[in-house]
């Protein structure tokens, strides 16, 4: 048996779909106690603020990085969001629009949506948005590969792209909703983040079902387990379908339920949503605010 068998074998952690969404259903009745100022601000400080369409282009691009820039001034009491996702090709226009501190360059790469090019191609495009400016960036799981139970040909492409990637993030899109069960979003968990993940995450939003409570739940089970194997602390990062406060409260209580107050940072914890923003922003407001 190889060792990521090995390691899916020895997981305790719970696969039964039952039995996940009841331990689902007793936090997401439990998210509305944790609605605060502190856990708006927490949440809105998480976002992945994500452009992903057919018709981006430079200036849009730059127009959508600038509204960033402007957020600092039109509302200094409150964090700006956590990175700026776009298209590998974008990096650099991020780079050269990006004016304020704290604010990361996130790209999608790897043959997103569906990782299906020659490996080498992976690498380049990885390689190109690093070199862009990009410090995360979010690669999919080879479903394929998966589906083929072909382990080691998996996690080798996961850790060179970690390679090449070097001291960016790297966010393995298990997508969740492909992958449907308990049982095999376990074992995607847990091959990533033996392959050098920084984050897992759930879904690319872009071909099957996004996000999921109970996909959510099941991956910080394995980011928990696999923190106390090992002592490496995995993100986890919910996107796919996430557009109200309310939605993103339950996800903020599923993390606080299974791994606890130290996940609940930028560094450990994110939200890819486009939408969303607005929506936290105008709870935190009191107003409908449509500010990105």
């Amino acid at each position: 048996m190889d060792k990521y068998r090995k390691a899916i074998a020895d997981s305790k952690v719970i696969s039964d779909d039952a039995a996940v969404a009841a331990e689902v259903k007793k936090i997401v009745e439990k998210a509305p106690e944790y609605a605060s100022p502190e856990v708006w601000q927490l949440l809105l400080s998480s976002i992945d603020l994500t452009t992903l369409s057919t018709e981006d282009s430079e200036s849009s691009v730059a127009r959508f990085t600038w509204r960033v820039n402007d957020f600092e001034n039109d509302y200094p009491q409150f964090r700006n969001v956590a990175a700026i996702c776009v298209y590998s090709n974008f990096a650099e226009t991020v780079k050269e629009n990006l004016h304020v501190e704290g604010v990361d360059i996130a790209v999608v790469a790897g043959c997103f949506p569906s990782s299906q090019t020659f490996q080498a191609v992976k690498v380049a495009d990885v390689a190109l948005a690093v070199a862009g400016g990009a410090n995360e960036v979010d690669i999919v799981l080879n479903i394929g590969q998966f589906l083929d139970e072909d382990y080691e040909t998996l996690t080798d492409e996961i850790i060179e792209l970690k390679h090449t990637a070097r001291d960016a993030k790297l966010k393995v899109i298990l997508e969740t909703g492909c992958l449907r069960t308990a049982e095999n979003i376990k074992k995607a968990s847990i091959l990533a983040m033996y392959s050098d993940a920084d984050f897992i995450k759930t879904s690319t939003g872009k071909i099957y079902p996004g996000a999921s409570l109970e996909a959510a739940y099941v991956m910080c089970k394995c980011i928990r387990e696999y923190y106390e194997q090992t002592g490496r602390k995995v993100g986890f990062k919910a996107s796919g379908g996430i557009r109200t406060s309310e939605e993103a409260l339950q996800y903020y209580a599923i993390v606080k339920e299974v791994l606890g107050e130290e996940w609940l940072n930028q560094d450990l914890f994110r939200i890819g949503a486009s939408s969303l923003a607005n929506s936290i922003l105008s709870t935190m407001l009191g107003t409908e605010t449509k500010y990105f």
